[in-house]
């Protein structure tokens, strides 16, 4: 392994998508990644489908896009932890990792001994990261709970849809995502402490606090205001226009960020004496008469099609793009010349196609090294290779249904 976290182990315990997100990143820069799954189901995510894998003759294969969205460039060993002898497995693997993910409900690990405590006290410099609903602490640590009720209860859902139309979740699971990008930048943080005390640290990173925190300028604009906020569709509460747009033959997304581009919105929507409009010349001016500044332009972009206006716009600077399906988004030429779209061989399938790790290091490269493991793909390899267990011993543990 190259990547920049090369030489680092990584115990991954999580299962859904906010915890394999997180391992999945920490996996695409290098670290070895031992996802620890129950025998026989495994991560909830493998029965998530439709749709499912195919192979070459179309049949499918019983992978879902769900899991495999999740959890390349991993190792799969299966383990039931509910049992002396899983719990033992999972102690051992712990000893020799630096890193330990867990999404499970608030104490369930303690009841095996496999806490933060017990484990850290075995393996003093493990960084143990739980990620979970509410946290570790307060009156709903106990709860468990999924992206979307997150979205609902710290208020995202609320921000999300039109003014005059039901809240809405959004179409991915961005809770459960930020989290798990929060939960990176925090081991990465507690791998850079470690690096002068030598000893872990345990971290706690709840999907409520995380997107209450992600609300950003929504979020501030009640703390300074004290009105709450509503919702503006596919428009900004800060900033008009930008918002989406009906043309002749579809739609585009306007961005205006600043009075200069609005200017040239407007002369190239033949309206050059808006910019002049004591109603509409500045951000704050735009912002109060969003209702007829919106009602023009929208009449103007209605003369002609999408094509047109990205053409015109561009041309003078003004941000704006197409409203693509992900079939367009996937064809766009930035994608090929990015290769974000990149090919793993599959051992059912072939081979799958999957988005690459958008971030490039001019030196230590992202790695897409390996497809989503079959459930424990390689729990015989890791338990003999790195826990020393002999043919005997595994055959044992497979007849007892520990793995």
């Amino acid at each position: 392994m190259s990547g920049p976290l090369a030489g680092l182990r990584v115990l991954d315990m999580s299962r859904v998508l906010a915890g394999p997100w997180a391992s999945q990143l920490l996996a695409d820069y290098g670290a070895e990644v031992i996802k620890v799954e129950r025998p026989e189901c495994g991560d909830d995510t493998r029965q998530w489908g439709p749709p499912w894998l195919t192979d070459a003759a179309g049949r499918s294969t019983g992978e879902s896009a769900y899991y495999l969205a999740a959890n390349r460039n991993k190792l799969s060993v299966t383990v039931d932890i509910a049992t002396a002898a899983g719990a033992g497995i999972v102690r051992e693997l712990a000893a020799r990792s630096d890193i330990l993910l867990e999404n499970f409900r608030v104490g369930t690990l303690a009841r095996h001994g496999l806490d933060a405590g017990a484990l850290r006290e075995l393996n003093p410099a493990l960084i143990y990261c739980s990620i979970s609903a509410y946290g570790q602490s307060g009156p709903r640590a106990s709860q468990s709970g999924y992206d979307a009720m997150i979205q609902a209860s710290a208020g995202l859902m609320s921000l999300t849809g039109e003014a005059d139309g039901p809240p809405l979740k959004t179409g991915v699971a961005v809770s459960d995502i930020m989290a798990g990008m929060y939960a990176v930048t925090a081991i990465l943080a507690a791998l850079h402490a470690r690096r002068t005390s030598g000893r872990g640290q345990t971290i706690d990173v709840p999907l409520f606090d995380s997107q209450l925190a992600w609300l950003a300028n929504q979020g501030m604009n009640y703390l300074v205001s004290g009105d709450v906020p509503d919702r503006h569709g596919n428009g900004h509460p800060n900033i008009v226009p930008y918002q989406a747009f009906a043309t002749a033959d579809g739609y585009l997304m306007l961005a205006v960020g600043n009075d200069r581009q609005f200017a040239a919105a407007a002369s190239c929507l033949g309206a050059a004496e808006l910019a002049a409009d004591p109603r509409f010349a500045t951000n704050a001016d735009r912002v109060a008469h969003r209702e007829s500044l919106v009602a023009m332009l929208a009449e103007a972009f209605r003369g002609r099609e999408t094509g047109h206006w990205l053409a015109v716009l561009g041309e003078h600077g003004v941000p704006c793009g197409p409203i693509n399906d992900l079939a367009a988004a996937f064809s766009d030429p930035q994608v090929a010349a990015r290769g974000l779209l990149q090919t793993l061989p599959h051992p059912l399938a072939g081979e799958m196609r999957t988005v690459a790790n958008p971030v490039r290091f001019s030196e230590t490269a992202a790695e897409l090294r390996s497809a989503p493991p079959l459930l424990g793909e390689h729990t015989e390899a890791v338990l003999r290779e790195l826990l020393g267990y002999s043919d005997t011993r595994i055959g044992e543990l497979r007849a007892a249904g520990t793995v």
